[in-house]
């Protein structure tokens, strides 16, 4: 006779596996979680380490190359930037907030989303101005000063901005593993990094614009702030979604190739929306319009695909927790409520409140492990994810116990 908690005939407590292997994987999990209760400890010190090493040597670097910006024009472009801060950083309110939408069955949590765009807005544009000013100067000492734009911003620029994004979501590949699931959080900590780098960015460009007077301040703003807020984070989720493809699979030249081939990707989006306006100067006006509706249906397209994706990830959790109701860890109504997109906003705005919302993370946390463990299983691959799997079914025990104490009577 089957001891308590073990699955009944037919139905595995980590799907896909055969019910035998999934009752010793469950026994394995408590035993892991009582020796090991957290897994990748030394991983995320190290990897806070590196970050706030980047972001301190990032922000030195931006200060510099700040001051002497001050320096080289008398003192005007201190004011000038103090402008292009104001119409820099405001926006990122209505930015940063598309993607806290998009993300409805598992959002990130809010100190990744935040360590995501203080490297983009520091290490990534402190290192990327060291190599591109290096490579522009270099370049017009030996060429000339058109082609050590040209140079600088097509070839130069693209590496080294998505080189250093991309290191942003590698951190959260590599040492923050249970907080990166797959293709959708790939493409979210890519979005953060590129809006933070974005926005540094964009007060360099707001304030030299400014120092030319408010109608070139205006149209700087248009195209950058309301036409193409969205590319440099087009740009950088390709690199998202080539990590999301090596979290996902478990062969070994996926999670190589997938990564290099993303940010290749991006590198090639980014200098080809640079290289024509490097090329053509003022020439650029001939064909401006119709390059921006082309690069704004490209954007469109991918939003859609972003959103499908979601929306399988939805699926995903779904159908991993669907045991969970079997074994009675749930019932249909909290599966349906895990499995809502609107079931944390259910949560806030009723008597659930954020126990509920930590209720839903938890079983969408541990969904999301259970997936894993079953892909590594099925390539016969070691994955942390399973360590969390006990942990994750005590935690959605205790906050159900809280919920059931606080239900309307």
């Amino acid at each position: 006779m089957p001891g308590p908690g073990y699955p009944p005939h037919g139905v595995s407590a980590a799907h896909g596996v055969p019910p035998p292997l999934a009752h010793v994987l469950h026994r394995a999990g408590h035993l892991g979680a009582a020796r090991r209760p957290d897994p990748d400890r030394r991983r995320r010190i190290a990897g806070l380490w590196l970050w706030a090493n980047g972001l301190l040597a990032g922000a030195v670097l931006n200060v510099i190359f700040t001051l002497f910006g001050v320096l080289d024009s008398e003192g005007s472009m201190l004011s000038a930037m103090l402008v292009g801060a104001l119409f820099a950083f405001p926006p990122l309110v209505l930015y940063l907030f598309v993607p806290m939408i998009i993300d409805r069955y598992d959002p990130e949590p809010w100190w990744c989303l935040l360590m995501a765009f203080l490297w983009g807005a520091l290490a990534a544009t402190g290192f990327s101005i060291l190599i591109n000013t290096g490579v522009h100067v270099g370049v017009s000492r030996s060429f000339g000063e058109p082609m050590g734009e040209l140079v600088s911003a097509s070839i130069s620029a693209p590496f080294a901005e998505e080189l250093f994004k991309g290191l942003g979501v590698f951190g959260f590949f590599y040492f923050l593993r249970r907080e990166f699931d797959g293709i959708v959080d790939g493409i979210i900590y890519a979005t953060f990094c590129a809006l933070g780098f974005a926005a540094v960015e964009n007060v360099l460009y707001y304030a030299r614009a400014s120092m030319q007077g408010s109608d070139v301040l205006a149209g700087t703003f248009v195209l950058r702030g309301v036409f193409t807020p969205w590319l440099h984070p087009l740009f950088t989720s390709m690199t998202g979604i080539g990590f999301g493809l090596a979290r996902e699979s478990s062969k070994t030249w996926v999670r190589v190739a997938a990564p290099i081939g993303g940010y290749l990707l991006g590198v090639s989006l980014h200098a080809v929306w640079n290289f024509l306006p490097a090329a053509l100067g003022r020439a650029m006006g001939e064909v401006f319009m119709p390059w921006l509706l082309l690069w704004l249906c490209f954007v469109a397209s991918f939003f859609g695909i972003i959103v499908a994706l979601v929306i399988r990830k939805g699926w995903v959790i779904r159908d991993h927790l669907r045991d969970e109701v079997a074994l009675g860890m749930l019932t249909e109504d909290e599966l349906e409520l895990v499995c809502s997109p609107v079931g944390r906003l259910r949560c806030t705005l009723g008597w659930r409140g954020a126990t509920g919302r930590s209720f839903i993370r938890a079983g969408a946390r541990l969904a999301l492990s259970k997936w894993h463990t079953s892909r590594a299983l099925a390539g016969q691959n070691r994955t942390i994810s399973a360590d969390f799997i006990a942990p994750l079914r005590h935690e959605i025990a205790q906050l159900r116990q809280e919920l059931l104490a606080r239900t309307p009577r």
